[in-house]
């Protein structure tokens, strides 16, 4: 699937916007408040918050650089502001108003005109006309002094070299020494009328436009709350994203607390963010799948809610602050996923949103040492479970009987869920996704009857939606398929009503890995799914990805066979690109371009007959000259025996067939079906699968220093070298063979 991973901008289409539109700003806060930005009209930003402690203070943030777009999107930077003028509307109400002590201050950090790093204090009062929460400000940079009070804690602003600024935000009664306020603190500020000029009011943006394509984009609000609706949106609109967006909820930013323990379903900035997004969202043509899981910041959650191991240990995940997982057994806490998804579903119906809903990831917590978290208070009462110390061992028929009883108690929450949705939205469509390297762990085999339950088998739900990073990074494409299929079988979905989520990269290092995940989207599509998404646009803008759908929709190669035996006179060319540079005294130094040979053939020879001619018009038609490959049997060099294609190191599974020429190495990609052999450290196996492109994936990964070797007969891809092809009647009567180049495809 074609793509690229961009780093800047290079000559792409650029644009120009105003400094401090309102579009991109962001905001910041500490746990557990909560605030949101969202774009009130062109010229107007809104910030809602909550505020639990005295210490919470939020920042309304402008960054000179752009670390938030999709490089291919992002606004210049630009440092010097002593050319810009900003004005707005100041208007607040629960925050600290302008004229108080720690009222909104405007915090500038860069550097003074020596280089040495500093910050100023700008109390936005000493720049006010009107009352303090309704005023116009006015801050000319050029002359802009820090300090309360003015002229007598004058503090000159240098504002040559500024990284970013904020505006601080903070609740009556405000303390730095911290302590809980008595009761939360719903507030907003709003900046409207927002003018900036000056000779440096006007920066370059890139504006991009990628075609509408094939793949759908997930997000997650989790990764997104501090930027605006309207900036997420413009990068899946000119990225090419169309259709329906998986939308997670999240699990750490939605929800309200009382006493620091989530009392209720969604606080008052992530309701004002989600309008947003759906009301845009709905204006461009989106549909929104809200997506809601079983997972829970840890730190808020109930302890009655959590799963529990057998020694009354939370299921906590591996991210840092955990999370935990929601006991289905639980009725509170299922009762509180229910007002959850009422809730987003009704922002949605709110826009004009076709209500759309998917539960993501239900499952029962199996701890990193096999102890399955089956055993809270309410799991007790509800099956009874009997004690299971690893889940990836044998299990006796009780403990089968405990999974199969913990994976209907799972169903049932998951159908009460889905019913509790539709009832409230006639004709939503419902989603169930899962996440199959988890589910179908050949190491726990059994898992599967807690959380992958036939209580899921269709219709429970309209569309089934899988993924399988974790195998896809790691190379395993035998696994994604035996798993795709085996959810298929137990569960009883046609394909036509499977979507696929591929992704996602966790860190940018890794952003090679969009290769092979964009590899798998494609072969889900030609599984025949409904619709690929790719999770998730968080790491799509940060590592650059740029799609496009191939105008193409035929296989760049047909896997057939070249239909002429080839004649004695066939020409084999093994061709390198090697080059020369010739000194003044004649010494040589030479650089090898390629580390393989791309072989040239010319078939010609092989047409003796007008029978031949007719068959190799025909096949050089269908393959549309040299635009589709197809398999040649090289006469020379077509079988492999005793290949050492790797070394165990205890953990690869994958390795790559190759052909070895002394120190050459040849990859092989087109092996012959069922001529392939291997041996483990010399003894023959059949635990292994041979996946396209001649990988083979070993059952159990060899233990370190064990040699893995195979045995194979190989075709070589190739196509037509010319997108002409000459040959007359003269040609086969007078015994001549035409000229019929072909040439290797390289593969891997």
């Amino acid at each position: 699937m074609a793509h690229w991973l961009a780093d800047t901008r290079a000559g792409q289409a650029t644009g120009v916007m105003t400094r401090f539109d309102p579009l991109y700003w962001t905001v910041d806060f500490p746990r557990p408040m909560m605030a949101a930005v969202t774009t009130a009209a062109a010229d107007a930003l809104r910030v809602d918050a909550v505020f639990y402690n005295r210490d919470d203070l939020a920042g309304l943030i402008w960054e000179s650089a752009d670390r938030h777009d999709h490089p291919l999107l992002r606004y210049d930077t630009a440092r010097d502001y002593r050319a810009c003028r900003l004005s707005f509307r100041w208007r607040s109400a629960g925050v600290l108003a302008l004229d108080a002590v720690n009222g909104p201050v405007l915090t500038i950090e860069g550097r003074d005109a020596d280089g040495t790093p500093r910050a100023w204090y700008v109390r936005l009062w000493n720049y006010a006309r009107g009352t303090p929460e309704d005023a116009q400000i006015a801050i000319d940079f050029a002359a802009l002094d820090g300090g309360f009070l003015l002229p007598g804690e004058r503090d000159p602003v240098w504002a040559g070299d500024v990284d970013r600024m904020f505006v601080s935000l903070v609740a009556p009664g405000h303390d730095a020494a911290g302590g809980a306020l008595s009761q939360p603190v719903e507030a907003w500020a709003e900046l409207s009328e927002i003018t900036c000029d000056g000779a440096g009011a006007v920066v370059a943006i890139g504006d991009v436009v990628l075609p509408e394509h094939d793949l759908g984009i997930a997000s997650g609000y989790d990764d997104s709350y501090h930027l605006t609706p309207a900036r997420l949106l413009r990068n899946m609109l000119q990225l090419g994203y169309r259709g329906a967006v998986v939308h997670y909820v999240g699990m750490s930013h939605y929800f309200r607390l009382q006493g620091g323990v989530v009392e209720g379903a969604l606080n008052v900035a992530c309701a004002a963010w989600h309008r947003d997004l759906a009301q845009r969202a709905k204006n461009l043509g989106y549909d929104l799948i809200w997506s809601l899981s079983y997972e829970l910041f840890e730190a808020h959650c109930p302890a009655a809610w959590k799963q529990r191991a057998a020694d009354g240990s939370p299921a906590l995940t591996g991210w840092v602050p955990p999370s935990t997982l929601l006991s289905p057994a639980n009725a509170a806490a299922m009762a509180y996923l229910r007002a959850v998804a009422l809730a987003f579903v009704a922002i949605g119906a709110a826009a004009g949103l076709a209500p759309r809903f998917q539960i993501g990831e239900p499952w029962w917590w199996v701890l990193p040492d096999g102890r399955p978290c089956l055993y809270d208070d309410s799991a007790r009462t509800a099956f009874a479970p009997v004690a299971i110390a690893d889940v990836r061992g044998a299990l006796d028929a009780a403990q089968r009987a405990t999974l199969d009883r913990a994976g209907a108690v799972l169903a049932a929450s998951t159908a009460a869920l889905a019913a509790a949705v539709k009832e409230a939205a006639p004709g939503c469509v419902t989603y169930l996704l899962a996440y199959l390297p988890t589910v179908l762990d050949a190491a726990a085999p059994e898992v599967r009857r807690m959380n992958l339950p036939t209580g899921w088998a269709a219709p429970a739900f309209d569309v089934l939606q899988l993924e399988d990073y974790d195998w896809v990074t790691g190379g395993d494409t035998a696994a994604s398929a035996r798993g795709a299929a085996e959810a298929t079988q137990r569960l009883g979905y046609p394909v036509a009503r499977q979507d696929y989520l591929a992704g996602f990269v966790l860190r940018g290092a890794d952003r090679g890995q969009w290769r092979v995940i964009l590899a798998a989207a494609g072969t889900a599509q030609v599984r025949g799914v409904a619709r690929v998404y790719l999770w998730a646009l968080p790491q799509v803008l940060r590592d650059g990805l740029v799609y496009w759908q191939e105008e193409e929709a035929v296989e760049a190669f047909d896997d057939v066979m070249f239909p002429l035996a080839l004649g004695r006179e066939a020409e084999v060319t093994p061709t390198f690109s090697t080059g020369v540079t010739t000194s003044a005294g004649g010494r040589e130094t030479r650089r090898a371009g390629w580390a393989e040979a791309r072989t040239r053939y010319d078939v010609g020879p092989g047409v003796r007959s007008e029978a031949d001619v007719a068959t190799l018009l025909a096949f050089y038609r269908a393959r549309l000259g040299a635009a589709r490959g197809f398999r040649l049997r090289d006469p020379f060099d077509w079988r492999a025996r005793g290949e050492t294609i790797g070394t165990g190191d205890g953990v690869t599974r994958r390795f790559a067939l190759v052909r070895r020429y002394d120190a050459a190495t040849r990859r092989i990609t087109r092996p012959v079906a069922g001529s392939v052999s291997v041996t483990v450290g010399g003894v023959a196996t059949a635990a292994f699968t041979l996946s396209p492109g001649g990988i083979v994936t070993l059952e159990a990964a060899p233990a370190p220093g064990v040699v893995v070797a195979a045995s194979f007969d190989f075709d070589v891809p190739v196509r037509f070298a010319e997108d002409h092809l000459s040959v007359t009647r003269a040609t086969y009567l007078a015994g001549a063979a035409p000229s019929v180049p072909l040439v290797e495809v390289r593969e891997a």
